[in-house]
């Protein structure tokens, strides 16, 4: 298991380090990113559902749940540095980790698993072309969570991720399937359906409302599925200096369905596009 870990995280980093050393110089990269991304539709990324644009930002979100346990802090949500290092490709990394705060004496606080996304976008029309986007994501998580703060086995989760506008009003959607690679038994395959819809109101001003849906194939939770809706409101990009600005965000998942591990995620988010 051990082996299987450093593998995969191993192959993350070379991958990082090979794009990332592609760019010649600071210049040569920033101006291959904004070359890459005047070519996709310009929509703001969506408090859960990932956006199949291509970001460069540093985020960091804050969530506050409601579970059978008690309430659950998570500081950091799985976000961190998002950089496009050549054309057409993304990479994500949990930098650091998400911090789980328990408010329950007998659950150890503690940080949760690493985690690693990469995007390749397929196809795109900027606002003159079409408006849309179709984006290939291969995600991995490596189970570094202390005192049980995480999965029990390494996950990769391959999904596509699609986005059309229309008008002043735009649709985001990831579809993508779990599959861990031990535990199968225990953890089954988790099916993840994400829609995002977003009005562009004001030029800062994206209200939206998510469907975020959850479909259990084998393990304990064998045939259960469950679905939030979540209501939010996202401010960005403001301007700071240069390519650097500013987004935040905030909003909260709802279980519109019987079965739920949490509900009533409060969730904040801060972005610092780059």
């Amino acid at each position: 298991m051990s082996r299987i870990k450093s593998s995969l995280c191993l192959s993350w980093i070379v991958l990082f380090a090979t794009s990332f050393l592609h760019a010649q110089s600071i210049e040569d990269w920033q101006a291959r990113v904004s070359q890459t991304q005047a070519q996709q539709p310009r929509w703001i990324t969506p408090l859960v559902t990932v956006t199949p644009r291509l970001e460069q930002e540093f985020r960091f979100d804050i969530l506050r749940q409601l579970t059978p346990n008690g309430d659950l802090l998570n500081l950091g949500g799985g976000k961190g540095l998002e950089v496009i290092p050549s054309r057409n490709i993304e990479i994500i990394i949990a930098a650091p980790p998400a911090y789980l705060i328990h408010n329950n004496p007998a659950i150890k606080d503690g940080f949760g698993d690493e985690s690693f996304l990469l995007k390749y976008r397929l196809a795109s029309g900027n606002e003159e072309h079409g408006k849309y986007i179709l984006t290939f994501f291969l995600g991995s998580s490596i189970p570094t969570g202390s005192y049980r703060n995480g999965s029990v086995a390494a996950v990769v989760t391959p999904t596509i991720a699609a986005g059309k506008g229309f008008g002043r009003f735009s649709v985001q959607s990831t579809l993508g399937v779990g599959l861990p690679v031990d535990s199968v038994n225990r953890l089954g395959h988790a099916v993840a359906w994400n829609i995002a819809f977003q009005y562009h109101v004001h030029r800062f001003l994206w209200p939206e409302l998510e469907v975020n849906s959850t479909f259990n194939e084998g393990g304990t939770n064998d045939g259960k599925k469950q679905t939030f809706l979540t209501p939010g409101l996202v401010v960005g990009r403001i301007p700071l200096h240069n390519r650097l600005g500013l987004t935040l965000g905030t909003g909260m998942q709802i279980a519109a369905t019987h079965f739920h591990t949490f509900d009533h995620n409060l969730i904040f988010t801060a972005r610092l596009p780059f």
